[in-house]
């Protein structure tokens, strides 16, 4: 250890013998290497790195400035990307024997009002098993277990058979125009990478107090944007008439909200829907998974799942009003009434006849429908052997008889355009939880034990990996 480093740290690990020490301790991380990792995760949540601020950057500098106290060249880190350049990619020197492996995590986050939160968004407050603060599931904690890992294996003196590089990105939340530019014009800095691993997806589930499943995010459903316009003359609301902008936009999207989009399956969510029958208690629900995946598929089992709406997320593309705008006047007729819908496709499925489809049920002539974004689809990324052996083996060691599923993201994560890089992603937070998500909402938290599990769970796959 560095003399430099040897107050902070110890500092760190007084304070940690309370409730997050000993979560740390059940992890079976080392106690200064939790302290390390604790102290990284409060500096980030303290930085308030909302996507397009000064933030974002001010968090790639810090978690240099951490590589760099900890020994790292210059030459192998790089803070740049689309001004500002906020975008951190480090580079831990292997043997050279394998492909090297990208690592990956995103310091941006949504905003955060103090006077929506019960508690400060931007400073880590510790309690009752949790970690509150803006960006501890989403996604600082996996930016804090990269960096803290980094500087681990170097304090061991580990030499991978391949080098890691990880890349923490600056707008996840928005734009993705930072890992755009890793895979674009800093493509030398990823050239030859065998596989990413993403700390922004997939994640274990407990069920009464039990860790239940372990999922592998190998897929992303496609984000697909429309706007609905109806125009009119308007005129005096003491005079209505027939075609009114209002009641012409509501009834097609009256129409969209009784339609489904044909079930789907794909290698991926067929997997998933198997391995979750296999764990699943309430026995008419894990029917319906096992049914679903026949073929043909039970009509059924099919309903039965649609019922819960991440299930039917997975079986379907799906498209939904998110917002709505109409009028000028309490007392006049509106002359524009406009609605923004959101789709997410399934990987595979052509949008252009995901678009004829949403014209054919809104059956609004005066309806007017444009694209807000040209959709970005990424293929699946392979469920490899011996990748998803490994991710299994490792598992059960730490959390038995928990079973690894692999799982289709029903949102998009940075993962999409290195998948669309040739590069092959796999998302695995390893972070339990009880099926709550606060994620870009109000008191976002993140268990205290699960954080520092995480943490080691990262540690060892990398090395099993990487050696």
């Amino acid at each position: 250890m560095r003399e430099d480093l040897r107050l902070p740290v110890l500092v760190v690990a007084a304070y940690l013998w309370g409730a997050g020490g000993a979560a740390a301790q059940v992890s079976g991380l080392p106690t200064a290497d939790s302290a390390l990792l604790r102290d990284l995760f409060e500096e980030l949540i303290e930085i308030p790195s909302v996507s397009g601020s000064r933030g974002t950057v001010e968090a790639a500098e810090a978690m240099a400035r951490r590589l760099r106290e900890a020994g790292f060249p210059e030459g192998d880190i790089l803070i740049g990307g689309p001004t500002p350049g906020g975008n951190l990619v480090a580079r831990y020197r292997g043997s050279g024997a394998r492909r090297p492996i990208l690592l990956m995590a995103h310091l941006d986050v949504v905003p955060a009002q103090r006077a929506d939160w019960s508690v400060d968004p931007f400073d880590l407050l510790e309690e009752d098993g949790f970690f509150y603060g803006r960006g501890t599931t989403d996604n600082k904690a996996g930016a804090a277990m990269l960096i803290a890992n980094l500087i681990r294996y170097r304090r061991e003196g580990y030499v991978p058979d391949r080098d890691l590089i990880v890349v923490l990105t600056q707008d996840e939340e928005t734009t993705s125009d930072g890992v755009k530019w890793l895979v674009g014009e800093n493509g030398e800095s990823v050239q030859g990478v065998e596989f990413a691993l993403n700390t922004d997806a997939g994640g274990g589930e407990i069920r009464d107090g039990r860790r239940v499943s372990f999922g592998v995010q190998a897929s992303e459903k496609v984000y697909l944007t429309f706007q609905l316009e109806v125009t009119n003359p308007g005129g005096h609301s003491s005079r209505p008439r027939p075609d009114n902008a209002i009641y012409t936009l509501t009834r097609g999207l009256g129409r969209l909200a009784g339609a489904e989009w044909p079930v789907q399956l794909n290698e991926i969510s067929r997997s998933f829907f198997q391995q979750s029958a296999e764990i699943e208690p309430d026995p008419e629900l894990a029917a319906a998974m096992e049914a679903a995946t026949a073929i043909p598929a039970d009509t059924a089992a099919l309903g039965r799942l649609a019922r819960d709406p991440y299930y039917n997320a997975v079986l379907r593309t799906t498209c939904v009003a998110t917002r709505l705008e109409a009028g000028h006047a309490d007392n006049a007729l509106p002359q524009t009434a406009r609605a923004t819908v959101n789709c997410r496709v399934l990987p595979g499925s052509p949008t252009e006849e995901v678009e004829r489809e949403l014209l054919r049920i809104l059956d609004e002539p005066e309806l007017v429908v444009t694209r807000v974004n040209e959709p970005t689809p990424s293929p699946p990324s392979p469920l490899t052997p011996a990748l998803m052996e490994v991710i299994g083996s490792l598992s059960e060691e730490m959390w038995p008889g928990v079973t690894v599923v692999p799982t289709m993201s029903t949102g998009a994560t940075d993962g999409l355009y290195v998948r669309n890089a040739g590069i092959p992603v796999y998302g695995l937070s390893g972070i339990f939880t009880s099926g709550e998500s606060r994620a870009h909402g109000r008191d976002e938290r993140i268990p205290v034990l699960g954080f520092f599990e995480a943490a080691q769970f990262w540690y060892r796959l990398v090395k099993a990996v990487s050696s």
